[in-house]
């Protein structure tokens, strides 16, 4: 058998090759997966901009100098198991690499999953090594795995964020500016922020985007970037930024004169990447999601994060697939060439946001 895998060149995301090799042998405790499907969405741009500076990289390496796989979210069948406690045929879901397939080492056996404990991971947040077996998965349900997929992951980020925001009272302020307000995570983020008294739910996006963000009903309002300046300045604001834009970072820290506070999120807008620089207003703070778990755990324990998740997760897909226009249509790509086309695709942004991508690196 052999492994066909997208490498990115990691000091330059737009550069990526294919690479196929023959696959090892297990060794005891060890299971290999089929990697069937998986999203590909600006939130795995943001997993190659950040790929060093978050330790992205470091999940699934290539032994290729330069060279780094891009993590994505989806499911897989085990179809090789040196491990009692896990069987050949089980469907997983969890945190690949862009490949066909890849080799796990179960460790922290649960009835829900288990975690990959393969020694370069031993030092990565747990949150990403977690697999979990869709059987006993009370978010999973067969005929909705393109829209896990796509939505669950970067939902989640989203659900954490608002929670991360209302814990520190929104920082006094009253208005949220959400920048690349079509993406995923975006929307995600404003449906739970929308059901909070008080505050209001401002989506910064392009003009050719404003009606799609309008049509979804969880902002307040909508305003084009060419427009950003016709918002009150001196409004207390907090700034949840998507887009990862050095210079409508700059435009909003100097226009908004009453920033409370400036949350780092994502990268769609990978042609603007760049640091802080000198900024009026509070300085950036990147956004780190295994945090907000933590947190939340010790305060909850886990089953009563996943009750409050999963209601939140049942209310959220059953807005964005409701009729006459769901928020998300599914495309599906299929082969290595397809995926390695879609990934340079997404890093251009021109896609439609009502169209989201489930790939395979399956031929």
């Amino acid at each position: 058998m052999s492994t066909t895998t997208l490498l990115v060149r990691k000091d330059k995301i737009t550069e990526t090759r294919l690479r196929t090799s023959d696959d090892a042998p297990l060794a005891d405790g060890q299971v290999r997966v089929r990697v069937e499907s998986f999203a590909l969405t600006s939130n795995n741009i943001t997993y190659a901009a950040f790929g060093d500076a978050m330790n992205y990289w470091q999940f699934w390496p290539t032994g290729v100098d330069g060279w780094g796989i891009v993590p994505v979210w989806g499911f897989a069948t085990v179809v090789q198991s040196l491990h009692p406690g896990v069987a050949a045929g089980e469907r997983l879901y969890g945190y690949w690499p862009m490949a066909s397939s890849a080799v796990l080492q179960p460790t922290r056996l649960t009835e829900a999953g288990f975690s990959d404990g393969a020694a370069h991971r031993a030092n990565l947040h747990a949150v990403y090594n977690q697999v979990l077996r869709c059987n006993r998965d009370p978010f999973y349900t067969p005929d909705t795995e393109a829209v896990q997929a796509l939505l669950r992951p970067l939902f989640i980020t989203s659900w954490l964020i608002d929670d991360f925001l209302a814990d520190q009272g929104f920082y006094g302020a009253g208005t949220l500016l959400l920048s690349s307000a079509s993406s995923k995570t975006a929307y995600g983020t404003a449906f739970q922020l929308a059901q909070r008294a008080g505050v209001q739910v401002v989506g910064l996006t392009s003009q050719a985007n404003q009606a799609f963000c309008e049509s979804l009903g969880c902002y307040h309002r909508v305003v084009a970037y060419e427009d950003l300046e016709q918002l009150a300045a001196d409004t207390p604001c907090v700034y949840i930024d998507f887009a990862g834009s050095v210079a409508l970072r700059q435009r909003i820290h100097q226009h908004c004169t009453q920033l409370a506070y400036s949350c780092a999120v994502g990268a769609s807008h990978v042609g603007d990447l760049g640091g802080a620089g000198q900024l009026p207003g509070p300085r950036p703070v990147m956004f780190f999601a295994p945090a907000q778990v933590k947190k939340r755990t010790q305060e909850w324990g886990v089953q009563g994060l996943n009750e409050r998740l999963v209601a939140a997760w049942q209310a959220f897909t059953t807005a964005v697939q409701a009729p006459p226009q769901p928020w998300i249509t599914v495309q599906q790509h299929q082969g290595p060439q397809a995926t390695q086309a879609l990934f340079l695709d997404l890093l251009r942004g021109q896609g439609d946001p009502r169209t989201g991508h489930v790939a395979s690196m399956q031929p």
